[in-house]
């Protein structure tokens, strides 16, 4: 009965959206924060969540998206990542997938293959996108000093790989001094940093274990971390679907798989989410920041160190509901013409 009340409830929402009955937000008049957005999408699809976000936040003013990068290999991502571009009227960003040797997940619930062949896209196959590594040295180099936000709800991969990279026709900086130079900070779904942190080993840190380490290590601008705990318990998703959106690719994929999974029943965990609310609004209005610094360790694991600098998590400030309404609104957001 909970569920179906949900549904209903949802419904009624959607009908006020689709009215034009609910405030949308805006720019308020500061610079759109310059975004480079890093996935895995597939293996779980929160990430779908993430990039409608992204892409509701960038149709307000309040971002710019530079490029889409994938650090998962999967023959669909690149063509996936174009679909969701496509949808929401920016089929020009760039994409870039990671090359060599990397992880590779399809998504469980096959939903990857059924919005490939139903929505447009014009980049087909990983062979069309663009080096994820070339294509960040080329957009960094173009950008203002300190002025880029890389987001990462996947695997770090791209990450190191940008880190060790030497300088080409776009940079004559190696990768370490580019960062630097250009990148303002790291906001990171990764890690998980309440009690039940000792030996736990989150999936995104896990996957690609040498590569988180010598993030963590190495990398030289701040990182805001958003850990398991917190997406775990925000649950979104089901006035999506219970809504009159139609003809989506984002509503299609909560469609196929919420149903898929007795655990989704009142909606999907929603952490990658969390990371695009931090990257482009800030953690401050709707969490606590703690200092310190994460301690990498090579079976994937990791610590934290509270008397480091330079990284922050993130712990609850607003309630698991006021946030999971600000995700929910957000995965409503319809394409707008530019």
């Amino acid at each position: 009965m909970k569920f179906y009340k949900t549904v209903f409830l949802a419904t009624l929402y959607c009908l006020f959206q689709a009215a034009g009955l609910s405030q949308k937000v805006t720019n308020t008049g500061t610079q759109p924060v310059a975004v480079i957005f890093d996935t895995d999408i597939g293996p779980d699809y929160d990430d779908v969540g993430a990039i409608t976000l992204l892409h509701a936040l960038a149709d307000s003013n309040e971002c710019r998206i530079l490029a889409t990068m994938a650090s998962n290999s999967h023959s669909r991502i690149a063509a996936v990542l174009s679909v969701f571009n496509t949808y929401f009227n920016r089929p020009g960003i760039p994409i870039g997938v990671v090359k060599g040797g990397s992880v590779n997940i399809g998504a469980s619930q096959q939903w990857d293959s059924v919005i490939v062949q139903k929505y447009p896209h014009h980049i087909q196959s990983n062979e069309d996108a663009e080096d994820a590594v070339l294509l960040y040295r080329k957009v960094l180099s173009a950008q203002p000093d300190q002025s880029v936000t890389i987001v990462t709800v996947g695997f770090l991969t791209n990450m190191a790989n940008l880190l060790n990279s030497m300088p080409d026709i776009y940079s004559p900086l190696d990768g370490k001094t580019l960062i630097k130079k250009k990148v303002k900070k790291l906001v990171c779904m990764a890690g998980r940093f309440d009690a039940e942190m000792k030996g736990f080993k989150e999936f995104n840190v896990v996957k690609d274990a040498a590569s988180s380490k010598i993030v963590f290590d190495q990398w030289n601008t701040p990182i805001i971390f958003t850990g398991f705990e917190i997406g775990v318990r925000i649950l979104t998703g089901l006035p999506l679907i219970g809504g009159p959106i139609s003809n989506s690719p984002v509503k299609e994929v909560f469609e196929i798989s919420i149903p898929k999974s007795p655990k989704d029943k009142n909606g999907r965990m929603s952490w990658d989410q969390t990371a695009i609310l931090i990257a482009v609004r800030g953690y401050e209005k709707y969490f606590q920041g703690v200092e310190g610094r994460i301690i990498g360790i090579e079976d994937g694991s990791h610590g934290w160190d509270n008397k480091g600098v330079g990284h922050i998590y993130v712990k609850e400030k607003l309630s698991v509901e006021q946030i999971t309404s600000v995700i929910n609104n957000l995965m409503l957001h319809q394409p707008i013409k530019h």
